[in-house]
């Protein structure tokens, strides 16, 4: 019976080993850098992204064809009914056998050389929405990072708040150890290590909330990064130690004007309503065509009686062509264009101020990060010390329970402000680069 118990024993070791093994073979340790590269290649936000350009690029090729010539070729094939001659008041009807096969073809050509620039404004207004399309690319792109970004670092929290909790856990099991053994001595109540355990139970409930979190928050990382569900992303520890730039505020909002996506398209958007102007006053305009034509049709219908041969003949030459009703129709198009040049402007103004607050905004926060960092880190030292000392003085009998659960939860709060603050300086990093058009 001890020989199946050690056995059932053994297999259970063994398959507990298995799967640990195989979860360390799907982690995965990322950098932020590897991340980025991760999404450009798999997000389907910016496969689709990515789609729209190559739809732009499109709708421009089809403008071009408005600078070929146009040929078109008409061919048919008749039967042709015998005629029939009046006189003009319908009355001496005379029958008049005609040719029955009839044929026609035609080849006509033109092409635009002069259409008030109408034409070239069209192909630069497509090319502008080219431009449009990748602008909207690269704004794509960085919300997809500075998303992954916020869940990268959550992630990396969550497993310093683990570390923590795991810690303040072996902490309380060993007071727990210690009060257990002064209860033996008669020198603590049975009640001191019902609160300790009690302190205890909410720390493992606290590391339970800590690893689901964690699964969520993997579970959206792997998502966004097209990788297996199976796959556990382990953050780059090394993070803490980015050589992060002391860039200044004005260096910031410059880099926004240069940088920023949102900006750039909005300029965009002012050159298409430029564009629109011209394209709306070119119907002001006559349009300038060169042509040339061949035909051959058969019979010659038009003598009496027809003449049972073709008849081919070709031109070629010059067209003006002018729609006079373009002279009180026209100013509506182009009013209308103007109006829309005026929002375009009056939407990169706001969108250069709230860029420009962000900016300003975030780059107080970021430094604020810095001052938080240090402070807590000061109060962390001063937790740790106080502590040692409560602990000191509870091991002999010189400060109450209470006092040692106080010190405690005071050393885990300390502890994790520390996490968080390091934490928040990365994002406050990573949001300045978002908000600059730098991500």
């Amino acid at each position: 019976m001890r020989k199946l118990h050690l056995l059932t024993a053994i297999l259970f070791i063994l398959l507990n080993l298995q799967n640990l093994s195989a979860q360390n073979n799907n982690s995965m340790t990322l950098t932020i850098d590897e991340m980025f590269k991760l999404a450009s290649k798999n997000s389907k936000q910016l496969k689709l992204l990515n789609s729209d350009i190559k739809t732009s690029e499109k709708t421009t090729e089809v403008a071009q064809n408005s600078l070929l010539p146009t040929l078109g070729i008409s061919l048919s094939a008749s039967y042709l009914g015998n005629g029939i001659i009046t006189d003009r008041d319908f009355t001496n009807a005379t029958a008049a056998s005609m040719p029955h096969f009839g044929n026609n073809f035609a080849m006509e050509a033109s092409q635009t050389i002069f259409a008030g620039g109408a034409i070239s404004n069209n192909i630069a207004k497509s090319r502008l929405g080219e431009q449009i399309a990748r602008l909207n690319y690269d704004q794509g792109q960085m919300n997809v990072r500075f998303l992954l970004v916020g869940y990268y670092l959550d992630l990396y929290k969550l497993r310093n708040q683990r570390k923590v909790y795991i810690k303040n856990k072996e902490q309380t099991n060993l007071l727990i150890d210690q009060i257990k053994a002064k209860q033996q001595e008669g020198m603590a109540l049975g009640n001191d290590i019902t609160r300790h355990e009690l302190m205890l139970q909410n720390i493992e409930l606290a590391i339970m909330k800590i690893d689901n979190n964690c699964k969520i928050l993997n579970n959206q990382l792997v998502t966004t990064l097209g990788l297996p569900d199976s796959v556990m992303i382990i953050p780059d520890t090394s993070i803490l130690t980015l050589d992060l730039i002391n860039i200044t505020q004005a260096d910031l909002m410059h880099l926004a004007e240069q940088n920023l996506p949102e900006i750039k398209t909005a300029d965009m958007n002012i050159r298409i309503a430029e564009t629109t102007i011209r394209i709306a006053k070119a119907e002001y305009l006559p349009s300038l065509i060169l042509v040339a034509a061949d035909y051959l049709n058969g019979p010659i219908t038009i003598e009496i009686p027809p003449i049972n041969n073709n008849y081919n003949y070709w031109y070629a030459g010059i067209g003006l062509k002018y729609n006079l009703s373009s002279l009180y129709t026209a100013k509506h198009g182009v009013n209308l264009a103007k109006a829309r040049q005026n929002s375009a402007n009056d939407a990169k103004s706001v969108i250069e101020e709230k860029s420009m607050l962000a900016v300003q905004s975030a780059y107080i926060k970021y430094r604020e990060a810095f001052d938080k960092l240090h402070t807590f880190e000061k109060s962390e030292v001063l937790a740790k010390e106080n502590y040692q000392v409560i602990n000191n003085r509870y091991i002999n009998n010189m400060v109450l329970i209470t006092e040692m659960l106080d010190a405690s939860n005071s050393k885990l709060d300390a502890e994790l402000q520390v996490v968080y603050a390091k934490i928040n300086i990365i994002f406050n990093y990573y949001n300045l680069k978002y908000l600059s058009g730098t991500l």
